[in-house]
């Protein structure tokens, strides 16, 4: 499963594992939402509901596709956060793994809190 992620600025395309809550994205696919950033992470809300998984994590690496639970977002960091330790990319919480972005995450560096974001299907 791949799905590509447009802003204003650009765009990029993600794989998504096989896991419950990536399946669950993939068939509410497409979707609009407007971007938020904290630090270096891109966050919006996605019109799905998960539980966390049993292998979430708050510290995980860059270009990791992520969904915030609490938030109903997907996160996707691509640097450190104003809670990270160092260079790490540390979440407000605990997170389910959903994907890698393909190419370079640091892309993401031109998304703007307010940004117009969709997310759709991508071969």
């Amino acid at each position: 499963m791949k799905f590509r992620i447009t802003w204003p600025a650009g765009s990029l395309v993600a794989r998504m594992d096989d896991t419950p809550t990536a399946k669950a994205v993939f068939a509410a696919l497409p979707c609009e939402s407007k971007a938020n950033t904290w630090g270096e992470e891109v966050y919006f809300e996605l019109p799905i509901r998960a539980k966390l998984e049993a292998n979430a994590q708050q510290v995980v690496a860059p270009g990791t596709v992520c969904f915030w639970v609490e938030g109903n977002s997907l996160a996707l960091p691509f640097g450190p956060t104003p809670i990270s330790r160092g260079a790490e990319c540390r979440l407000a919480g605990r997170v389910n793994l959903l994907g890698k972005i393909e190419g370079d995450p640091r892309d993401l560096a031109s998304v703007r809190s307010g940004d117009f974001i969709r997310v759709e299907a991508a071969e």
